[in-house]
Parts: structure tokens; sequence; C-alpha cells
């Protein structure tokens, strides 16, 4: 896994930004289209506003949800809320290239088959999205692949719904299409995470975090989360 250490959130969410930015421009130059997963969490909105002040060809880029909770429409514990707050009310990104997850459904399970089938006619079968970011749990989760839940377990599908977790259960998308993606970037910020950080980095398999490729990787951290004195920035596994 590559890494870049930064100052303090807000310079993190401006690195992961820009390098969102240059994936989108690379990929719609080599195959017309760049599609990108988005999770959940404080610091990704931060990065999110800042990716809406960059060049990027917003007219091929398509925009899926990594995971999000089971709630009505608007309702403030739902991703999408704060993507639209954060990023889609702010680019010219066209209606039919957002993708997001259909957990109003009575049938998760179905809702989730469909979502699979989503990724599917945009980003082939089986699905390969160009870079998904992911978020990192003090308990060692990322997505809603939550310590204990069966969805660890599921290899037959992208997309899969969840235990309830913290009050709601969610709709994820499971190993296979993480692990698919051309790029992850994993964005951790935060003194809480300095253990799990580390768990992660050394690619431990007994939390969920660690059972995810780390050849394509590349991990964007705060000093603060990686316990530095002082902030670093280089490339090297």
């Amino acid at each position: 896994m590559k890494r870049a250490i930064f100052q303090d959130v807000a310079s993190a969410a401006k690195g992961a930004a820009s390098t969102i930015a240059a994936e989108a421009r690379a990929a719609i130059a080599a195959r017309g289209r760049f599609t990108l997963a988005v999770s959940g969490g404080h610091t990704p909105w931060l990065m999110l506003r800042e990716l809406a002040n960059k060049d990027v060809p917003w007219a091929g880029v398509h925009i899926f949800q990594v995971d999000e909770r089971v709630a009505p429409e608007g309702h403030p514990d739902r991703n999408l809320a704060l993507l639209r707050e954060s990023l889609l009310q702010r680019v010219p990104l066209p209606a039919g290239h957002v993708h997001a997850m259909p957990v109003e459904s009575a049938d998760l399970e179905a809702a989730a088959a469909a979502y699979s089938l989503e990724l599917r006619k945009t980003a082939g079968s089986p699905a390969v999205l160009d870079l998904v970011h992911l978020g990192l749990g003090p308990d060692g989760h990322t997505a809603s692949l939550t310590p204990g839940d069966p969805v660890l377990q599921v290899t037959n599908t992208d997309v899969a719904p969840t235990e309830e977790y913290q009050g709601r259960r969610r709709m994820t998308l499971t190993y296979p299409a993480l692990d698919r993606a051309r790029q992850v970037l994993w964005v951790v910020t935060g003194v809480a995470k300095v253990e799990m950080l580390r768990r992660l980095y050394n690619g431990d398999r007994s939390i969920p975090a660690g059972c995810i490729r780390q050849d394509n990787a590349l991990l964007i951290a705060d000093r603060a989360a990686v316990g530095h004195r002082s902030a670093e920035q280089h490339t090297g596994a």
C-alpha cells in the first residue's frame, strides 16, 4: 500500500480530492468514463467539497455509493443527503450519472441485486470501478463491512444488505466489488484511528478493513491518524 501523510484533516481532504481529480481525467482520457464509489464520514464531505472545485470533465463521471444506511429519502442519516450537499449540487454531473443505493425498498435483497445490475451496466461485467474511496472505523470496519456481520462472507454478489449496526441496517459493496477496483483510496484521519490504521497498513486480516487487497491501494492520512508529530508525504509502500 502506498501512502501520503498530511499535516491535518483539511490538507488530507485536499490531497484526496486532487488524487480523485487526476484519476478522473486519466480514466476519461483512456476509457471515456470514470466510475467513482464514495463512502460516508466527516472527512469525505470535506474531500468532496474540494473535489467540486477541481478541473474534472464531469460529463464522463459516474458516482456510486460504497454503502448507505437504510433510512427514508432525505433523512439526515443518509450518506446521499451529504453527498448531494457536498458535491452533487456543486458540479454539472448528468442526472443519470448519480447511482444512489435503493435503500427505501421493502425488499433489500432484491434492491441489492438491482444495484449490482446497475454496477454491471455502467462498469462492465464483472463490474470494475475506477476508484473506490474507503474510510476506516475505530472497530476496523470499512464500507458497511462490520465485525461479525454475515456480509463479510458474501462472495457471490457485489452488493448486499447487512444486519443492524449502530441502529441501522445498511447496504454495502462486498469484498469482490471492492477488490476488483482499479484503485482503492483510503482516507483516514484522527487520533482515534491510530491502532486500526496500524493494523490495516500491516494487512491484519482479523479486522474487516484488512481483508481488502492492498496492491492497488493508496492511503491518505493526517498525522494524528498515524501518530506522527510532524507531517510527511511519500508514496512508498
